[in-house]
């Protein structure tokens, strides 16, 4: 079993920035792909940004130009920059680990390995 932990959620005005962080430790080969999702309340799980064993990443259309995501030369610590946050970016974010190594898969019902989650709020 793969253990995903995340930090660096917050509150911050409209166009401010934060960096979240999630660590996988245990069984990491189950989380050669790691992704980031978001759930706000009352609504579905979506794809944020994801990055797979060689670095290439993906991003969902809303924070193209806005997010980062990027993990350290371990792999076991993924970082998503968030720059220019507005309110419709407030959610629950969660990381996601698959054991794939190639293919960074956007539907979250197809990752087995959760974070607990980290809250963000972006006031106007």
């Amino acid at each position: 079993q793969v253990q995903l932990v995340e930090s660096g959620g917050g509150m911050v005005q409209a166009g401010g920035s934060l960096r979240l962080s999630c660590t996988a430790s245990g069984r990491t080969d189950m989380a050669n792909t790691m992704s980031w999702f978001r759930q706000a309340p009352g609504k579905e799980r979506v794809f944020v940004a994801g990055i797979n064993y060689s670095g290439t990443t993906k991003y969902e259309d809303s924070v193209k130009g806005r997010f980062a995501i990027s993990r350290d030369n371990g792999g076991n610590t993924v970082y998503l920059k968030m720059n220019n946050l507005n309110p419709e970016d407030t959610a629950v974010y969660l990381c996601a680990g698959d054991p794939r190594r190639a293919y960074i898969i956007t539907d979250a019902t197809r990752y087995a390995y959760w974070g607990q989650g980290t809250q963000v709020t972006v006031s106007s």
